[in-house]
């Protein structure tokens, strides 16, 4: 019997076709700490937990490879992006829960497979762990809602990982916004919308806007890899400071009167 996840029917038109709804790296996140929180709280084993995304739909996530030892639990959710084309797309995304010394106060890091941040610019320091912040903020959450259920007063500590985050990142753009070792914790609404623009015009302006906190006030805007390669062979431009924008053209120039860019080409 297929599990339910409260997505069902949840979905996009676009060109006349239905598109299934999904859930992001950070619904999965927040799910597993959640789930790993009130077992290591009640030592119980649990199969599935509820979640309430920013979006206001409440999820019911499985709960996978679980392990319990004496004051941790590890548990996964299985990312679904319904009928977006997306890299992270059937991976297990797995949360530690530590209770350690301390009055109540929640420790969120990453792990394995979740990238570092290396430049400035991002929403997270560099040297943090690339777990953005409404994800960050929903683990917290989870956190906090088993512990007043367990009247737990004490410290937790989540690690997030992901196995195989590191070859899902060579995919994406993470490379070039200079995070390191995995993949981005990300989403603002907790659901995925398939073929969401927001997603690739949010990229544009985060790789604009590390060029100018480097101090670059002038960039290229290329289309694609052709540009790119356009830059490099023939005009025999620097492509560190390219900035990639599809179709995005207007909206690419609109981040750069934003940032205060001198120009673009």
């Amino acid at each position: 019997m297929e599990h339910k996840t409260g997505l069902e029917d949840f979905y996009v038109i676009k060109n006349n076709k239905k598109l299934r709804m999904g859930y992001t790296t950070g619904s999965c996140a927040a799910g597993a700490a959640k789930g790993a929180a009130e077992m290591v709280l009640s030592g119980s084993i649990i199969r599935e937990i509820s979640l309430m995304t920013p979006k206001g739909i409440l999820l019911h996530l499985e709960l996978h490879d679980i392990t319990m030892e004496a004051n941790s639990v590890t548990c996964a959710v299985r990312k679904q992006a319904g009928d977006d084309p997306d890299t992270t797309d059937g991976v297990l995304v797995y949360a530690k829960v530590e209770r350690i010394s301390g009055k109540r106060d929640w420790i969120v890091d990453g792990g394995i497979g979740v990238g570092r941040v290396t430049k400035p610019g991002l929403s997270q320091k560099v040297g943090e762990a690339a777990i953005n912040p409404v994800p960050r903020s929903m683990i917290c959450r989870a956190l906090e809602e088993a512990a007043d259920k367990y009247q737990y007063e004490g410290n937790l500590k989540v690690t997030i990982s992901v196995p195989d985050g590191e070859k899902i990142a060579s995919k994406t753009f993470n490379p070039r916004l200079g995070i390191k070792g995995g993949i981005s914790i990300l989403g603002t609404s907790g659901i995925v919308e398939p073929m969401s623009e927001q997603a690739l015009t949010q990229t544009i302006f985060l790789e604009m806007k590390m060029l100018r906190d480097e101090g670059h006030r002038y960039c290229y805007l290329t289309p694609g890899n052709y540009g790119n390669d356009f830059l490099r062979q023939t005009l025999g431009y620097d492509q560190e400071l390219a900035v990639k924008c599809s179709n995005y053209i207007g909206d690419a120039i609109d981040d750069g009167v934003r940032l205060k860019m001198d120009g673009l080409l």
